[in-house]
């Protein structure tokens, strides 16, 4: 592994403090989609990108926005690389993304209920969880904590999100898919 250079590392976390289009309550340093910058001399950058699921289409906003940062702070020439390996996972996003999610009335992704193929289940779209013994934690409802949640729908405003309810203080909330 390749140690960043000072001037690499500053970069790194100008082009990880945009604001994520979607979700402009995340930074991108906090989803962890910028990969990595690399310095190739005192005024152009490669930076590595790697998009939540292949053709999002928040790629190209992104792109042009940390092409906008790095360019504001005097990097002449930027180009962001779209880097698909390692493909980026709901357990990259930080503890502080974690946080600042739950804060906006999104539920987080479960941490470490990544680490494998993601089961997809055809059946009926409401459904109340019931996790198994050595399962993912249940959704828990960002407004009250309760973990009595259920299913509305698959999708919500974006293909990252599901719709979910709590059947404790009874408010739907968005909650950020494990992937």
């Amino acid at each position: 592994m390749v140690t960043a250079t000072p001037l690499e590392a500053a970069l790194l976390e100008l082009a990880g403090s945009v604001p994520d289009p979607e979700l402009p309550v995340l930074t991108l340093r906090d989803l962890g989609v910028v990969r990595a910058v690399h310095a190739r001399g005192e005024d152009t950058v490669e930076v590595e990108l790697t998009p939540t699921y292949t053709g999002c289409p928040a790629i190209e906003a992104m792109s042009h926005d940390i092409e906008r940062v790095l360019r504001d702070h005097g990097v002449r020439e930027v180009t962001v690389r779209t880097v698909l390996a390692p493909a980026w996972s709901t357990d990259d996003i930080t503890d502080e993304g974690r946080r600042k999610l739950r804060e906006f009335g999104i539920a987080p992704p479960r941490a470490g209920a990544a680490s494998g193929p993601v089961p997809v289940g055809l059946g009926a779209t409401r459904t109340r969880e019931t996790p198994p013994p050595n399962g993912p934690a249940p959704v828990r409802c960002p407004h009250c904590g309760s973990a009595e949640t259920e299913l509305l729908s698959r999708f919500s405003s974006t293909a990252c999100k599901a719709l979910r309810r709590c059947l404790a203080c009874r408010e739907p909330f968005d909650h950020f898919k494990e992937l």
